[in-house]
């Protein structure tokens, strides 16, 4: 391709998808990606997909590309929304230089050390692509480690000015087992975070659709180490919040929870604390940190169709981007189930080319967060 041709979003990333029960699957998201070399191949996996036989398949197709994913709560795919499929991102080396770091023990984080390996990353990268000016960081991590909260703060020291988005990896609903994939293998109480730097401009932005009520509550006992909340306003906690809506406490469900979420306020922002569900002792257990004193505030949801095509509208409002890498809240999508509006969200996901998967958590820069959209866009080089 000369320099006067101009370049198509898939020349500046590659997207495959295919259905997870296929035995060709892997060899079908090769063809897709196509033979240009790739710096980074980033995988969305289904957890309906047979691992053991997807790993030795992931070996023999992509023998020296490497190879990084996780498995989901749901993928955002080529028509939005899908299930039982495999999402794959190709990033083209002419267009992106990537550092994995792996993260084994999210129990032993090792932060110091963590830290140093990302700025060496950082500056090996800029000495390769010394013309290259945008970066970002994208963080996979085990859902169900409980560890999204220490490790988002401890990497958040390493990244200085670059912008960091993840997701937590997920399990459909079932909540059983989370992994990420690295060096052959998926591992739990793992994570993995991709340093890119790129001459592709891009966003990282961070979008929820709730909106702060004035009913508040405070949370007067928890465990935090466990993310339960026992007591609420010196109420046993389930019973309390469902007193606040006036709901029976034994009809608490999922569906419950997504459509009233509760926030923190932290500065003038608001993040939600998403509860996942009630324990069997009437605790409730959040998706996210939660301590004793902290105040909370019941939201609730605008029009989330208007409001994620507005906020994706506005990523295209100099010009589009080529595609939008994307981690979307589980509790979004239970919400969109529940209120029969999956295909209208599904057309906006895929009117904005977002790409990526439903997740049991969002992170940005430091934060772990629930119930939010986050994301990257990534547009075409300005100047070849």
């Amino acid at each position: 391709m000369d320099a006067s041709t101009p370049l198509t979003n898939t020349d500046i990333v590659r997207t495959g998808f295919a259905d997870c029960r296929a035995a060709d699957a892997v060899a079908q998201l090769v063809e897709a990606l196509g033979t240009d070399p790739l710096s980074l191949v980033i995988l969305f996996v289904s957890p309906q997909t047979d691992l053991p036989a997807f790993v030795t398949s992931v070996e023999r197709h992509f023998s020296g590309t490497q190879v990084v994913g996780c498995t989901t709560a749901g993928e955002l795919g080529e028509t939005g929304y899908s299930e039982n499929d495999i999402v794959a991102i190709g990033l083209p080396a002419a267009h992106f230089g990537v550092r994995c770091l792996f993260i084994d023990d999210l129990h032993d984080i090792r932060a110091q050390d963590r830290i140093t390996t990302m700025i060496h990353n950082r500056n090996e990268l800029a000495k390769d692509h010394p013309r290259w000016a945008s970066e970002f960081a994208f963080l996979m991590v085990d859902g169900l480690s409980t560890r999204e909260d220490a490790l988002a703060a401890d990497l958040a020291m390493g990244l200085g000015p670059v912008p960091l988005f993840g997701g937590s990896a997920g399990d459909g609903e079932a909540f059983g087992k989370t992994h990420v994939f690295f060096d052959g293998a998926f591992h739990s109480n793992a994570a993995v975070l991709i340093q890119a730097r790129t001459n592709c401009p891009v966003h990282v932005f961070k979008v929820d659709h709730l909106q702060p009520t004035t009913r508040r509550m405070v949370v007067t006992g928890a465990d935090p180490a466990k993310r339960l909340v026992q007591e609420i306003n010196a109420e046993p906690a389930a019973r309390e919040y469902a007193r606040l809506l006036g709901k029976d406490p034994e009809q608490l469900s999922t569906f419950t929870f997504a459509a009233h979420p509760v926030v923190v306020r932290i500065g003038d922002q608001t993040h939600v604390r998403s509860i996942q569900k009630v324990a069997d002792n009437g605790d409730l257990v959040f998706f996210s940190a939660i301590d004793e004193g902290v105040v909370l505030t019941l939201a609730e949801p605008d029009d989330m169709v208007a409001h994620l095509d507005r906020e994706l509208a506005t990523l295209s409002k100099q010009r589009p981007p080529a595609m939008i890498l994307g981690c979307d809240c589980l509790l979004r999508r239970v919400e969109a189930t529940q209120k029969q509006i999956t295909g209208d969200i599904s057309r906006v996901l895929a009117k904005h080319r977002v790409v990526g998967f439903s997740t049991y958590g969002e992170q940005v820069n430091s934060m772990h967060v629930n119930q939010t959209f986050t994301g990257v866009a990534i547009y075409p080089p300005q100047d070849r």
